[in-house]
């Protein structure tokens, strides 16, 4: 398999830990959407990260339905749970932690690729609420139900959360505090020291394993 994207893309490095994590292999193609179009537009014309060209030649896209993919080839190893109401709770909170990510997306682009004169101060607001909302909402679930942090994985919920939130506060400096958020910034400091995290470093070429 191959996974096209750079690592800043937190869609592209939530794919990239969760393969990993899964036990699968891929080879990792550091694509621009930006800065390498035309190439990028030879493997998906659509040009979206992240994209995933499976061993058969299919081009898949969007990290969830790539998951889902890979969820089906790692069987029966998984990161999410089995049990039909734990797996409810999983989906309730990947809605979360998916709202929280696309809406920072979402202000990073409205901040840095629209011209300022062009920038709509209350639309720019309302996605400001979004973001603080789904991380508030995160918060209180976490420091409800801690994650599981033992060993060198994490469940999905737990893994896209962390990655979301390393992106937004990143990308996005000062907008979630992480003084008011401490099962977040807890979560967020244990993950980037596990190895499926720090071989897919935010911001990097390409991921640092061979796997």
């Amino acid at each position: 398999m191959k996974l096209v994207g750079m690592l800043d893309s937190p869609y592209v490095r939530r794919v990239a830990v969760s393969l990993q994590m899964l036990g699968l292999r891929f080879e990792h193609q550091p694509l621009s959407v930006f800065r390498h179009m035309e190439p990028f537009r030879r493997i998906n014309p659509v040009v979206r990260v992240p994209t995933l060209v499976s061993e058969d030649g299919i081009v898949l896209a969007d990290s969830t339905l790539i998951l889902d993919y890979a969820e089906r080839l790692a069987r029966p190893r998984s990161l999410m749970p089995a049990d039909p109401l734990a797996y409810q709770q999983a989906l309730h909170l990947l809605g979360l932690a998916l709202a929280a990510g696309d809406k920072s997306v979402a202000l990073f682009y409205e901040r840095n690729l629209r011209p300022a004169e062009k920038q709509h101060a209350p639309w720019a607001g309302r996605i400001e609420d979004q973001v603080r909302a789904a991380y508030a909402a995160l918060e209180a679930e976490f420091a409800q139900r801690p994650p599981v942090t033992e060993g060198d994985t994490l469940a999905q919920p737990a893994l896209s959360t962390a990655v979301f939130w390393h992106f937004t506060q990143r990308a996005l400096p000062g907008l979630v505090a992480p003084e008011q958020h401490p099962a977040l910034a807890a979560l967020s400091a244990h993950a980037e020291e596990l190895p499926a995290f720090r071989a897919a470093p935010h911001g990097e070429e390409a991921c640092r394993f061979d796997a």
